[in-house]
């Protein structure tokens, strides 16, 4: 656990370096997370790094356990009054909390959203190999955040640059780090991948018609 902790401060601090990059019409662009800009995703991995089980339990029955709602007022409630605001709150509050700090699911939560952030600005990270294994093998046996397990059930992952493998089944290859974001929903990381398993990973994430 020890290991996991230690790799999401990095992931953090990692994140807090290239935010400082960003211009302000990049901080107003669109991610990959649904119709959240930048900003607002900076400020729904902020908002999670303040939320222990409990506040986070009382949102939710607040939110009438709808996500969306509650994702939606906490990233609100986090925004600073510019986004070098909501960066020096980010930066302050820390790593992830949800579920718990040194679970995969916060982690991959933490690795899934930077790179929400990094791909549509073309910045380039490559988080901690054993970290983003731990993550890869959590989402490939539960349904958690998202409906990752789901995505690949019958299908064989295997990484181009990483000793991960998983599943039986056609065969699905290619950089750990796009097999994590696909497993997280990501369609724009399905160029990364090759295989014969392809096909029907397109028409699960709704790209049955995309290029490779």
């Amino acid at each position: 656990m020890e290991h996991l902790s230690a790799a999401q401060a990095r992931e953090h601090a990692a994140l807090v370096a290239d935010l400082h990059t960003l211009t302000a019409e990049q901080w107003r662009s669109p991610s990959l997370c649904g119709e959240w800009t930048v900003e607002e995703v900076v400020a729904h991995l902020g908002a999670a790094s303040l939320l222990g089980p409990v506040r986070w339990l009382r949102s939710m029955a607040e939110a009438r356990f709808d996500p969306d709602v509650h994702n939606q007022r906490r990233l609100e409630e986090f925004l600073g009054a510019t986004p070098r605001g909501t960066l020096d709150r980010f930066a302050e509050a820390g790593p992830i909390r949800l579920p718990f700090r040194e679970s995969p699911g916060g982690l991959g939560e933490l690795i899934v959203h930077a790179e929400d952030i990094r791909r549509p600005l073309g910045l380039v990270h490559a988080p901690d190999p054993g970290a983003l294994a731990a993550v890869a093998r959590f989402f490939a046996t539960k349904d958690f955040a998202v409906n990752s397990r789901t995505v690949v059930k019958g299908l064989r992952l295997e990484a181009s640059d990483a000793g991960f493998r998983t599943g039986r089944g056609p065969e699905v290859v290619g950089p750990l780090l796009s097999l994590v974001m696909v497993m997280a929903g990501r369609p724009a990381f399905l160029p990364d991948l090759d295989g014969d398993g392809m096909p029907e990973l397109r028409r699960r994430l709704g790209q049955a018609s995309a290029g490779t």
